[in-house]
């Protein structure tokens, strides 16, 4: 098949795996860098996760505009969120915004989320959190509904592969959809993991007798092939897992 059909298809397995594992519900959205055009990019139109499929996947420029100038459909409000994120890391293949409350608390708190989970460990050891009242006040509606605010996003993520937002959930990026994929649904285990060791701590213990990865194990874990058989067997599995298999084999 041809490298479009393909990404469309691979965008929709993630869409329906990111779903069932609730990373994404009715909301939130995952994109894959178009794979012919650097300067465009795959989402589908605004519709909940679980019932996207190929035909309603769009083509747009970095700035969120559609390809199709003539395109009626509606879109995702935050799509400027992936062209944010797009335009300022070439490296990136595929970005996903979540509401996964698991992460919240660490997006309000001054508590920092700490990769403490050997699956999570290749999101990395900063995990930096935007707050978008830093730049455009405190009457925003929260929503990145411009690309000025999803460059701001995209500079407090900077090459780190998650950036929590405040109130709100988390961006993170991939190389490829599955190494996306893989991360983001081990995120919000990771998150739930450190609050029940938190709540195993003594009061004003903090994390302070938890151990969390270290930065060796961190880089060995952020070093690792994401298309080794190994670290794809989960892809398959989750693809199976939600129906998706026939697009896992045309």
């Amino acid at each position: 098949m041809d490298a479009v059909t393909s990404a469309k298809r691979t965008l929709v397995i993630a869409n329906r795996i990111l779903a069932h594992y609730d990373v994404l519900d009715a909301y939130g959205h995952v994109s894959v860098r178009h794979p012919h055009d650097p300067s465009r990019y795959l989402l589908s139109r605004s519709l909940s996760p679980a019932s996207v499929t190929e035909d309603d996947i769009i083509e747009f420029h970095l700035d969120g505009r559609p390809v199709d100038a003539d395109e009626k459909r509606p879109l995702y409000l935050e799509r400027f969120i992936h062209g944010g994120v797009f335009e300022a890391r070439p490296e990136v293949n595929s970005v996903l915004h979540s509401h996964a409350e698991d992460v919240l608390p660490f997006s309000i708190t001054k508590q920092p989320m700490l990769p403490v989970i050997h699956t999570a460990g290749n999101m990395g050891g900063t995990i930096p959190v935007w707050d978008i009242a830093d730049k455009f006040g405190s009457n925003t509606n929260l929503l990145v509904s411009n690309m000025e605010q999803g460059r701001d996003l995209a500079r407090c993520l900077d090459c780190n592969r998650i950036a929590l937002m405040r109130t709100h959930g988390f961006v993170s990026t991939g190389v490829s959809i599955p190494d996306l994929v893989r991360l983001a649904v081990y995120i919000p285990r990771n998150a739930r993991v450190q609050m029940a060791a938190m709540r195993m701590c003594s009061p004003g213990e903090g994390m302070a007798n938890i151990r969390v990865l270290s930065p060796g194990e961190i880089a060995a874990r952020v070093g690792l092939d994401p298309d080794t058989p190994a670290m794809r067997r989960g892809w398959d599995y989750w693809a199976r897992e939600v129906g998706c298999e026939h697009l896992l084999s045309e």
